[in-house]
């Protein structure tokens, strides 16, 4: 099974110059923790999650109204690609203990693959080893 079988189709980015607090209401209304960050050449440039407006910005008395959310972004973000099989995605996710992925397909964001959308595609014997990996980082 390829990740685009299991992906979660149509992710919605949030732009490089829009504020944190832009990002926090897409997420609200998408009931999503995390967004891809795309720049306007509509090329990925980072992930941001409600953790890092909390921590990076909130914590840290900075205003979620001037931050944008391409000053989160930071390095190369990591994703995999929608022909990949989903065992090199539960590599990825483990060797970077990340629960996301945004899906590219040439250089075009065309989903994401979360956790749980690997733990239901798996079998049941692959699902609890992803979570145990994930968690320790195997």
């Amino acid at each position: 099974m390829k990740v685009r079988d299991a992906m979660t189709a149509g992710a919605e980015c949030v732009g490089e110059n829009e504020t944190l607090v832009d990002a926090a209401r897409k997420m609200a209304d998408l009931d999503v923790g995390a967004l891809p960050i795309c720049g306007e050449d509509n090329r990925l440039k980072g992930m941001v999650s409600d953790r890092d407006i909390v921590v990076k910005v909130l914590a840290r008395g900075d205003d979620p109204n001037t931050v944008t959310a391409g000053q989160l972004g930071e390095g190369k973000p990591v994703t995999i690609g929608a022909d990949d099989s989903l065992e090199e995605a539960l590599r990825t996710m483990s060797q970077y203990q990340v629960r996301r992925l945004p899906v590219i397909d040439g250089h075009d964001l065309v989903g994401m693959l979360s956790q749980a959308d690997l733990a239901k595609s798996l079998p049941d014997e692959s699902a609890g080893d992803l979570i145990q990996a994930i968690s320790s980082g195997r």
